[in-house]
C-alpha cells in the first residue's frame, strides 16, 4: 500500500468511533424514557425477542459458522453481527410491512443498553474459541469502557437533546439519520479497499453463511414469538429487530485500532449489511402476504380505526 494511502486510510480508522457516535446519537434522538417504561407494559414480546437476540441468535451463528467452515477471522466478524442490536433500519422495515413500530423502538433502547455487556462476553468467548493462539485479541476492561463511550454516551447525549430540547432533536433528526447513512457507507467502503485484494475470495467464503444466517434469524424473530403466543404485529417488528442488525456497530468494532483491529473480521459485518436489506424485503412481503391470505390474523391496527371512525359517523348520521 503507497505511504499516502496507508495514512489515508489510517486517519479513516481513527475516526470509526466518532462516526459510529453519530449514527448512535442519532438513534437517541428518536428514544425516550417512556421506551424503556413499555417493557413493562409488554412483557412477553420484549423477553421473548430479547432472549432470542441475546441467546439464541450467537449460538446459531456459532453453529453456521462451524457448518460452513469459515476462516477464524471471518467466524468471529459473524458473531460480532449476531451480538450486535438492531437499530433504526429495523424500525424502517416494520413500518413498511406493518410491524408494531412501538416495540421495536423499545426492543432497539433496551438492547443498546444490554450490548455494552453481551458484545464483549460473546466476541470475547468467539475469540476464545476460534483464535485461541491470539490472546492479545478480545475485548478487555479497558475496551469494553470504550465499547460503552462510543454506544451509551451518544444515545445518552440524544435522548437528553429530545427531552430538554425537542425542537431542536426534531431539526437534528433527518440530517442526522442521512448523515448516519453516509457514515455506514463510508465504513463499508473502507473496509473494501483494505480488503480489496482478498475481497473475492472472503465475499465468496462467507457469503453462503451470511445469507443462511440472517433467513434463520428472521425466520426464529417471527416464529419463536408467534410459538410464545405474541400476537402477529409485535411478532413481525420482533423478526426485523432480530434479522436486521447495526453493522455499523460490528464493523466499527472489527476494524477500530483500538479495539480488534481487524479488516478481515469487519468483512463479515459488511457482506451482512449488504444481504439484509434484500433478506428483510422478501420476509416482509412474505409475512404481509401471509396475513392477507389468512383470516385468523389480526386486522392491523390502522384498518380496525378507519372501520371504528366509519361506524361511529355512520351512527352520527342516523
Amino acid at each position: 500500500m503507497p505511504k499516502d494511502v496507508a495514512v489515508d486510510f489510517a486517519l479513516i480508522l481513527a475516526s470509526l468511533p466518532f462516526a459510529l457516535g453519530i449514527v448512535m446519537f442519532g438513534l437517541g434522538l428518536g428514544l425516550a424514557l417512556d421506551d424503556f417504561r413499555r417493557v413493562g407494559r409488554h412483557p412477553r414480546a420484549v423477553v421473548v425477542a430479547l432472549l432470542c437476540q441475546v441467546v439464541l441468535l450467537p449460538a446459531i451463528c456459532f453453529g453456521v459458522v462451524l457448518a460452513f467452515r469459515l476462516s477464524p477471522e471471518l467466524a468471529v466478524g459473524l458473531i460480532l453481527v449476531a451480538a450486535s442490536p438492531g437499530g433504526p433500519t429495523a424500525n424502517l422495515f416494520s413500518h413498511l410491512f406493518g410491524g408494531n413500530v412501538a416495540l421495536n423502538i423499545t426492543l432497539t433502547a433496551t438492547n443498546s443498553v444490554l450490548v455494552v455487556v453481551t458484545l464483549p462476553i460473546v466476541v470475547n468467548l468467539s475469540a476464545g474459541y476460534f483464535l485461541a493462539d491470539e490472546a492479545a485479541l478480545g475485548l478487555q476492561f479497558g475496551k469494553i469502557m470504550q465499547v460503552f463511550a462510543i454506544v451509551l454516551v451518544p444515545v445518552a447525549i440524544g435522548m437528553l437533546v429530545r427531552a430538554w430540547a425537542p425542537r431542536v432533536a426534531r431539526w437534528l433528526n433527518r440530517p442526522v439519520r442521512v448523515l448516519s447513512v453516509v457514515v455506514l457507507l463510508g465504513v463499508i467502503s473502507a473496509v473494501l479497499f483494505a480488503q480489496r485484494a482478498n475481497l473475492a475470495d472472503q465475499f465468496l467464503s462467507v457469503g453462503l453463511a451470511v445469507l443462511a444466517f440472517n433467513v434463520v434469524s428472521l425466520l426464529i424473530g417471527y416464529g419463536v414469538p408467534r410459538l410464545a403466543g405474541v400476537d402477529y404485529r409485535a411478532a413481525v417488528a420482533a423478526g426485523f429487530e432480530i434479522g436486521i442488525h447495526n453493522t455499523a456497530l460490528a464493523i466499527t468494532v472489527a476494524l477500530s485500532p483500538a479495539l480488534l483491529d481487524s479488516a478481515e473480521m469487519a468483512v463479515s459485518g459488511v457482506v451482512y449489511g449488504i444481504v439484509m436489506f434484500f433478506t428483510a424485503a422478501g420476509f416482509g412481503w412474505l409475512v404481509t402476504r401471509r396475513a392477507r391470505l389468512s383470516p385468523a390474523e389480526p386486522v392491523p391496527v390502522a384498518a380496525r380505526q378507519s372501520s371504528a371512525r366509519n361506524l361511529s359517523a355512520r351512527r352520527a348520521n342516523r
